[in-house]
């Protein structure tokens, strides 16, 4: 069989399933903007493409979003267009449509079957916006037509494509009914025969500072360190924390960028403001065990996830982070928001300990209580591996679900390109 895979970071969250699928025999191309010139990465080969076109000017803003997919879309599709020149073509197209890519690829191959990576349909209803009264919409009156825009994306790929696949059922239940019959859930699954408890690991954090399971090491980590993923609630509870765990250590993982939420006012990265709004509170010497690595390679991640006696896990109402998933896995106790993403994963006493959001003081209690009862932590740490290798496992429930996805979504009558 002939796969097309298109993915903007390429491989993304194709990075299992890809080169699964050459390894079973599949001739696999993948057409990304992330390289220069053709290569193959684990027997697929990865074509290159550039973003072409400019930006118009004194757009209205809500069509700012839409004209940057559309300028992706007529990009990927002039590269569509020579790689079916070259003889390519596909059987099956697997899309991860969010940035538009994928828009316009059944008019290169009418015949194709497009299978879509759903990762969230945006809804103007709470949770989902105001979540968070500290950061609160600038136009809720008009957020409904704004995100209704937004969803246009979602709504011109569905009507070409014949399938799609969320990695959990929160993210899934975002999409409207009609679209929701065509998604299978299955996450991109967790290597739990590389992400696995090691009591003998080790995470240098300064020069002359490693820390091993026998230190009290509370961790936290965002791709980005923002709102969206409770960063600035986290730091609100380091006055508290550091006073009340002297002999803790605090790690804390990711990037000075914006991944999901608003940029920050100013030129401060939203690390920063944060860092300087606790840091009064802070002596020099509690400051000296907090930890910021940036972004760090994956084995000193899991390294962190390791050493961790207790993981914060943060989010708003949003897309799940692998990260909670390969925490379980790598047996870190973890405390966590009791947000709807969360609770697919984590129940309260069995797993982890799920907490307020915007609880500093619980936040603060329950750290506390993972860190001072070892028989809980070992307790909770045990059972959220042990449900994470019977429902995430990659190699023996997600790959696997995968593969046959995409062997249904073969079998599929193709459908027309909308006219």
């Amino acid at each position: 069989m002939n796969i097309l895979i298109i993915h903007q970071n390429f491989p993304g969250q194709y990075k299992h399933l890809a080169p699964a699928l050459a390894a079973r025999g599949d001739r696999v191309v993948a057409l990304t903007p992330k390289v220069d010139k053709a290569t193959t990465w684990n027997g697929v080969r990865v074509l290159p493409y550039k973003i072409g076109g400019k930006p118009a000017t004194g757009l209205h803003p809500w069509l700012v979003d839409f004209e940057t997919k559309l300028l992706r879309a007529h990009s990927c599709y002039n590269a569509a267009m020579k790689v079916k020149e070259a003889g390519f073509m596909p059987d099956v197209i697997l899309a991860h449509h969010g940035w538009g890519e994928s828009l316009f690829l059944k008019d290169v191959w009418p015949d194709a079957r497009l299978g879509l990576y759903c990762e969230l349909y945006h809804i103007n209803a709470y949770p989902f916006v105001n979540f968070d009264p500290e950061f609160p919409s600038k136009n809720p009156a008009s957020d409904g037509l704004r995100l209704r825009l937004k969803n246009l994306n979602n709504r011109l790929h569905f009507e070409v494509a014949e399938a799609g696949i969320s990695p959990t059922q929160f993210q899934a239940d975002t999409f409207p009914p009609e679209m929701l019959e065509r998604i299978t859930i299955s996450h991109d699954g967790i290597d739990t025969q590389i992400v696995q408890p090691n009591a003998d690991a080790r995470l240098q954090v300064r020069a002359d500072r490693v820390l091993s399971r026998d230190d009290e090491v509370i961790t936290f980590i965002n791709r980005n360190l923002e709102p969206y993923r409770g960063y600035h609630v986290f730091m609100r509870t380091l006055p508290k924390l550091l006073k009340a765990r002297p002999n803790a250590e605090i790690v804390i993982i990711g990037g000075d960028g914006v991944s999901y939420g608003a940029r920050p006012p100013g030129d401060k990265s939203w690390k920063q403001i944060f860092i300087d709004e606790v840091r009064p509170q802070i002596s020099d010497a509690d400051w000296g065990r907090v930890h910021f690595l940036g972004r760090v390679p994956y084995n000193v991640f899991l390294s962190m996830m390791q050493v961790s006696r207790a993981h914060v896990y943060l989010t708003y109402p949003f897309v799940l982070s692998w990260s909670l998933m390969e925490a379980m896995a790598a047996g870190a106790p973890i405390i966590a928001s009791d947000t709807a993403p969360v609770k697919e994963v984590l129940q309260d006493g069995k797993n982890g300990l799920l907490v307020d959001f915007f609880d500093q003081d619980a936040i603060v209690r329950r750290v506390g209580e993972m860190l001072d009862s070892p028989e809980l932590a070992g307790k909770l740490r045990a059972q959220a591996r042990e449900d994470v290798v019977r429902t995430y496992d990659l190699k023996t429930v997600c790959l696997p679900r995968q593969l046959a996805w995409v062997d249904e979504l073969a079998a599929c009558d193709p459908r027309a390109p909308a006219t």
